[in-house]
């Protein structure tokens, strides 16, 4: 009874740090888009599509407002987004999105983190040619015809659409984002998610289990500092 109690605690706060940790990226994600467009979803896409993932994880309203307000914030610390670049374990290229009021810091535990699982962080330009920045859209697959949307919103930069698991998946080029997103709210489909992802040209697929562990280790670690908002890679 006891051991029971204590894997459903453990459970409950492994589930609330990750929860925490994802409206942490959330905000910052929003504050920026609000800093970098205005505070005005229906004229700004990237606060719209924020406003949109963050409801997607159940983040309070509250917290959502808070962080518009926190863009237009005088004592508000000012956050840079920098682009990092890396090489995992067996040959792994990696791509790290980070905001940061901190630039030293976070390219000092970035290094850290790398060497200590087995790779090195790289210098600009170094991975970057392994991925393409591209829009990324998925809603419900429920009373889709794909056929038809293909044809539908091709004028719009559609390059691809993915049925899996009962979801959709567009993607576009990443200059095509704000016209994607319109047509699909012109359309009323209920966004699952859009974002802007770095996906990479080749897949890396012959990695051993304790390999692809030693992988997932760098990935996790990656993910929880406190700077990254994103991790890319092309491990599949």
């Amino acid at each position: 009874m006891g051991r029971a109690f204590e894997f459903r605690k453990e459970r409950k706060m492994k589930r609330w740090s990750a929860m925490s940790k994802a409206f942490t990226k959330m905000g910052k994600e929003i504050t920026l888009a609000a800093k970098a467009g205005g505070p005005d979803p229906n004229t700004n896409n990237r606060l719209r599509a924020a406003i949109q993932n963050a409801k997607s994880v159940n983040m309070p309203k509250d917290n959502i407002d808070a962080a518009i307000k926190r863009a237009a914030g005088k004592d508000e610390k000012e956050m840079e987004e920098i682009v990092y670049e890396g090489m995992g374990p067996h040959g792994i290229p990696f791509m790290i999105e980070t905001a940061t009021d901190n630039p030293n810091r976070t390219v000092a535990d970035l290094r850290v983190i790398f060497s200590r699982n087995g790779g090195a962080l790289g210098t600009s330009n170094s991975v970057a040619f392994m991925f393409n920045r591209k829009g990324v859209f998925k809603f419900s697959a429920e009373g889709q015809n794909l056929e038809d949307l293909e044809l539908e919103l091709i004028d719009f930069g559609a390059e691809e659409i993915v049925a899996e698991d009962g979801e959709v998946t567009i993607y576009t080029d990443y200059t095509d984002f704000g016209a994607m997103q319109k047509a699909l709210e012109d359309k009323k489909i209920n966004l699952l998610s859009a974002d802007l992802q770095r996906i990479p040209t080749t897949y890396k697929e012959d990695l051993t289990d304790e390999q692809v562990e030693e992988v997932i280790e760098l990935i996790e670690k990656l993910e929880e500092n406190d700077d990254v908002q994103a991790v890319f890679h092309n491990m599949r």
